[in-house]
C-alpha cells in the first residue's frame, strides 16, 4: 500500500474528496511537538549510532529489498528532483519543501527511461518534465497530463520518510544520498 506524508492541506488539494475521522478531539496540536525536537530517540532507543547525519534529521528511504538508500530531506531541499538507480530500480525522487512530501516513481515507462526536472506552469503548480519530450506529470500521482505521454502512469516505488535513527537501525549498510 503506498505511503504518503504530507499536510493535511497537501492531501485535500490531492483528494478533495477524502473523508475525515473525527474521533471527537477539540484541537489540531500535535502530541509529539517535544518529541521532534529532542535528542531522544524513542521509546526502545537505537541499536546502530550511525552519526553520518543528526539522529532526528528524517530521511527518504528506498530499497527495502536490497540496495539500501537514504535520502535526507534537508538534501532533497536543495535538489527536489533527483534521477537515480537504486537497489536496480531506475527512479525519480520528488521532493515538495514547503509540505515535507517527498514520492519515488520507477522513471522507465514503456521500455524509454525517463530524465526528469521539475517544472512550473503558468499557475504556480509544481510538476514533472521528461527532459527529452518535454512530456508533463502531476508529481503526487505520476500520471501523465501533457505531451508524448499524456495519460500514462509513473508506478509509485516502495518508500518511507523517517527519523535517521530508525532507518540506519534497520538499514545499517545503507547508502546516503548527498546533492551534487
Amino acid at each position: 500500500m503506498p505511503l504518503v506524508k504530507t499536510t493535511f492541506g497537501q492531501w485535500v488539494s490531492e483528494h478533495p474528496d477524502t473523508a475525515i475521522l473525527d474521533k471527537g478531539r477539540s484541537g489540531s496540536s500535535d502530541r509529539y511537538d517535544g518529541y521532534y525536537v529532542n535528542n531522544h530517540a524513542g521509546v526502545i532507543g537505537e541499536s546502530v549510532n550511525d552519526d553520518r547525519l543528526a539522529r532526528k534529521d528524517k530521511v527518504l528511504g528506498i530499497g527495502f529489498d536490497g540496495g539500501p538508500k537514504a535520502f535526507p530531506l534537508s538534501e532533497l531541499d536543495m535538489t527536489p528532483v533527483v534521477n537515480d538507480c537504486v537497489a536496480g530500480e531506475n527512479v525519480v525522487v520528488f521532493f515538495q519543501p514547503d509540505t515535507d512530501t517527498a514520492l519515488v516513481f520507477n522513471r522507465d515507462l514503456n521500455g524509454t527511461r525517463l530524465e526528469f526536472e521539475q517544472a512550473v506552469d503558468d499557475d504556480g503548480t509544481v510538476l514533472l518534465r521528461d527532459r527529452k519530450t518535454g512530456s508533463l506529470f502531476l508529481p503526487f500521482t505520476g500520471r501523465g497530463i501533457e505531451r508524448e505521454y499524456a495519460g500514462e502512469q509513473l508506478e509509485r516505488v516502495h518508500s518511507v520518510v523517517a527519523f535517521w535513527f530508525a532507518w540506519s537501525d534497520f538499514y545499517p549498510q545503507t547508502e546516503l544520498y548527498k546533492a551534487a
